[in-house]
């Protein structure tokens, strides 16, 4: 995994097997330094990690992944937007599905396939 921080978490809600969170990708992000000069661009790496990160805490999973499946990038995720992370989970599979959008535009989805098990109880955001 690679060392970052999580954005600004505006609101967050969940049922039995989804979580859904509402993030504020603020211009003064690090991760735009560099990526790119002419028209920041967040990096598909850190979008990533933060699926894994909010859905691995959230559904008790240790951070072990084994494969990325079906994973896409739409759109190009900018700065000063805010967008909606919804993440299901799969516990027979030891899977995570996340998808990044606002409204009808995607950004980001993807599986993610985890070596680890669920443990007995998930942290809630």
């Amino acid at each position: 995994m690679i060392t970052s921080t999580l954005p600004t978490i505006i609101s967050f809600a969940s049922t039995d097997d989804s979580a859904t969170w509402r993030l504020d990708i603020a211009a003064d992000l690090n991760y735009f330094n560099g990526h790119f000069p002419e028209q920041p661009v967040l990096p598909g790496v850190t979008q990533l990690d933060w699926a894994i990160k909010l859905g691995c805490n959230h559904f008790g999973y240790n951070v072990n992944v084994a494969t990325l499946e079906v994973l896409k990038f739409q759109q190009l995720m900018l700065p000063g937007t805010q967008v909606e992370l919804v993440i299901s989970h799969n516990p027979a599979k030891q899977k995570l599905t996340f998808a990044y959008s606002e409204g009808d535009k995607r950004f980001a989805s993807g599986r993610i396939a985890l070596n680890s098990d669920v443990s007995a109880t998930a942290v809630n955001n």
